[in-house]
This record gives C-alpha cells, sequence and structure tokens, in this order.
C-alpha cells in the first residue's frame, strides 16, 4: 500500500503481511548462513534495548535464539542503578536466512564515544523512535555517525505506537524518512519502516503492534541487509573494542575483523597508543562458540599467550606482524559542520585542540589548517592533524571530532606524516615547521 499524505512530498510505503516466520522442517548438515552486523540506534529511552531483549525473546519461540532479558542486556551495575544503556552490548540471534551480531549501543549523549565504538562494526542499523517523543538529538546524531562510518541501510522502527494515534504514527514516520533523506542514505524514500511495542512483544503480546511487529521487523531486516564485500584476502586488522582476564586462561581480546583472516596459533601484533604487542592467538570464539578460524566480518573473542590484561587499551588493534606501522601525524580532508548541521559558528585555523573519534579509540587531537587559511564552518579543506600517541591510522580512514558533547567535524586519512616527540600536554605547543623523524 502507498499513501501520500496531503501537503508533504514523502510518499509512506507500507507492507502489511505480518505472518509469522517459521523454522524449515529440515536444517541443512552445513550451515552456511552468512554472517551480518547490525545493531539498534536511537535516542535515550526510546526502546532500543527493549527491542533487542524482544527480537530475542520471538525467535527464541522458533528456536532461533535464546531469549536475553533486559536486564541481562544492561548488565552493568552502574547501568542498572541508571536505567540507560552506557556500554555497546553484543547479542547473537539467527533467522531462517542470517546470523545476525547485534549491538545494543547506548543513546545518551555523555556516551557518545561508546556508540561511535559500537556503529564502527555494523552492516546495517534499525532506528529506534518513540511515537510520543519523534525524533530528537540523538537520532540525528546516531545516524550522523552512521553514515559518517560508512552504514549504508537503515530500518526504521517506530517504537510505542500503541500508545499514540495512527495519525502520529504516520506524521512520526515522514519525519524519520526525512532525516534519511537529508542524510542521504541508501533508497531513503523505500527504506522499511515498521510501527510496533517493543515492550509488548518482549512481554509476549500477540496483538498488532505486539510479537508480530517484531516478525515483521525480522522479515524486513533479511530482506533488506545483505552482506557487504568483505577484504579477506589482505592483511589482518581488527580493532579491539575490549579486553579482559578469564580466571585460569588469560587475556581474551574482543573485536570485529575489518579485514583479513585469523586462525587460531597464528602470530599476531596489537598495536597503538606507541605499543607494539607481540603475541599468539591460542584460541578464538564466536559468541562463546570455539572455532579454529575467523575472517572480515566476524565479532569474535581471542584468547592471546603471554600478554596482561592492563597491556592492552581499547582503542589497540590486532594485525599481521609487521603490516601497520604507526604515527602521530597525518594528513586529511575536514569537513567543518554549519552552526546550522549542529556544528560551529567560528572558523578554524591552528592549533585547535579537540577530541578525534576514530573506530573503537578516542584521543586529543591537534587540527592544523593546511597554509595560511581558515576553515569556515560548512566548508571543507585540507589539514595536519598531530596526535599525542603514535596511533594506527589508514589512507581513506573516517574520523569525527566533537566538541562540548557535539561532533563539529568528520574528515577522511589521506596520508601518513612524518612523526613528531609530543605529549597531551604538549601537542598543542609543538613547532611543526621542524618535523622530528
Amino acid at each position: 500500500i502507498r499513501r501520500s499524505t496531503p501537503g508533504c512530498q514523502a510518499t509512506v510505503t507500507r507492507r502489511y503481511s505480518l505472518k509469522k516466520l517459521k523454522p524449515p522442517a529440515i536444517q541443512p548438515s552445513k550451515d552456511e548462513r552468512p554472517y551480518i552486523n547490525v545493531g539498534t540506534i536511537g535516542h535515550i529511552d526510546h526502546g532500543k534495548t527493549t527491542l533487542t531483549s524482544a527480537i530475542t525473546r520471538v525467535l527464541s519461540l522458533d528456536g532461533f535464539a535464546d531469549f536475553v532479558k533486559y536486564d541481562e542486556i544492561d548488565r552493568a551495575p552502574e547501568e542498572k542503578m541508571r536505567g540507560i544503556t552506557i556500554n555497546a552490548t553484543h547479542i547473537q540471534y539467527s533467522s531462517l536466512a542470517r546470523h545476525y551480531a547485534h549491538t545494543d549501543c547506548p543513546g545518551h549523549a555523555d556516551f557518545i564515544k561508546n556508540m561511535i565504538c559500537g556503529t564502527s562494526q555494523m552492516d546495517g542499523a534499525v532506528l529506534v523512535v518513540a511515537a510520543d517523543d519523534g525524533c530528537m538529538p540523538q537520532t540525528r546524531e546516531h545516524l550522523f555517525v552512521c553514515k559518517q562510518l560508512g552504514v549504508r541501510k537503515i530500518i526504521g522502527f517506530v517504537n510505542k505506537a500503541d500508545i499514540v494515534d495512527r495519525d502520529i504514527l504516520e506524521l512520526v514516520e515522514l519525519e524519520l524518512r526525512d532525516l534519511l533523506a537529508e542524510y542521504k542514505f541508501e533508497n531513503s524514500d523505500a527504506s522499511p519502516v515498521v510501527w510496533g511495542s517493543a515492550l509488548r512483544a518482549m512481554e509476549g503480546d500477540e496483538s498488532e503492534y505486539g510479537m508480530p511487529s517484531v516478525r515483521k521487523l525480522l522479515s524486513e531486516m533479511d530482506a533488506y541487509f545483505t552482506p557487504p564485500e568483505r577484504d579477506t584476502t589482505g592483511p589482518l586488522l581488527m580493532p579491539l573494542e575490549n579486553a579482559l582476564n578469564v580466571r585460569g586462561r588469560g587475556t581474551v581480546v574482543v573485536g570485529t575483523l575489518l579485514r583479513g583472516t585469523m586462525r587460531k596459533g597464528e602470530a599476531v601484533e596489537i598495536v597503538g597508543f606507541d605499543q607494539t604487542i607481540r603475541t599468539v592467538v591460542t584460541e578464538i570464539q564466536r559468541f562463546n562458540k570455539p572455532i579454529d578460524a575467523c575472517q572480515a566480518g566476524d565479532h569474535v573473542g581471542c584468547l592471546i599467550r603471554g600478554v596482561k590484561t592492563q597491556d592492552v587499551e581499547r582503542g589497540m588493534t590486532m594485525v599481521a606482524p609487521k603490516s601497520a606501522p604507526l604515527g602521530n601525524r597525518f594528513a586529511a580532508q575536514l569537513y567543518l559542520l554549519s552552526k546550522e548541521e549542529g556544528g560551529r559558528s567560528k572558523p578554524v585555523s591552528k592549533k585547535y585542540i579537540m577530541p578525534m573519534y576514530c573506530r573503537t579509540w578516542t584521543m586529543p587531537c591537534r587540527v592544523d589548517v593546511a597554509g595560511d587559511s581558515m576553515l569556515m564552518p560548512g566548508e571543507f579543506g585540507e589539514v595536519e592533524l598531530t596526535l599525542p600517541k603514535k596511533m594506527l591510522m589508514v589512507t581513506g580512514q573516517n574520523f569525527s571530532i566533537r566538541e562540548e558533547k557535539r561532533t563539529v567535524a568528520t574528515g577522511i586519512i589521506s596520508k601518513m606524516l612524518p612523526s613528531v616527540v609530543a605529549t597531551t600536554g604538549q601537542v598543542g605547543k609543538i613547532d611543526l615547521t621542524v618535523v622530528e623523524s
């Protein structure tokens, strides 16, 4: 059914087939369903974690997942005390067509760096918008981050549909589609948008906005999200998002492979923050199941030999030996957001120092506009970036600059420059006309 709302240019496209998905009578002996990395994004308290739990509830009835309760997703003590998601949480579930690695991202503005860490691993995202609120500040910011990090496809889920009138639901959907078009997401006019109630679905309600709406969402995910082309032949590249100690075993590092493959027993390096740690991968697990090898796109935990947990930081990268030089100076193309886009009202020129966010790490960064020019809000320009510590950054890599809890600039690395000796307190005082290798 296609419906045009009077006075609006956008066209609402909606399918009302809510048939329950059934598992196949006979499962193939070899499971060849692809893995796709997805996640829930959106404003705080709009129902991202509730929807994540509801998805596992519905799929558990068909034997495709274990039901993960809400408080098992928000499991950190501070998360339970405050009733919000702080860290990105990963769970696994499956459908008839896919295996999904699902990241539940925090919506609170104070934890945007954790959201960026989670989003950097996604192939597609479900944008959750509460029907009684509509699109809010973190709705916009999460979409902006997704676009910056290369997430191409978004599915909308208008939550709490049971507490508002149908006219309100249509207006919220139009607002959501306008945002997708504003940020130039793929097929924004035809992106699936589902109305539902994550809470009702999590509670097992079989009414229209309960479990049938989640089944509809899963059907749209299977149809709309497609596995991206992954580089499985290049050298290993896996940004680390966590490191933990397993009693009696040793240090386990967690991340998603962006490039290459990795096998049990393989020698690797963990690099970043001025360090290069050489080790061997002794065990690999994908969602608590041991595997002999993994490849680009897999979210895994790796047991590593002879490395203390405290020596590994989130933001370091696991790489093939001697494949990834570190540096702390880079040339980049930078776009400075205008005030209308939520950015700055003043230009930048030299020695502009603010936090940089890149993949799973954040660090103070000095920005110097090339030559004697200034970069005005709303403009692109050539800049040089200087970090207090050497990190792994490759040509074409995206990054963001944030100021006072908002994203003010985005950029792409164009090349590595000769490094300088610096510390966090000195990075603004270095005379970059005299470069020290």
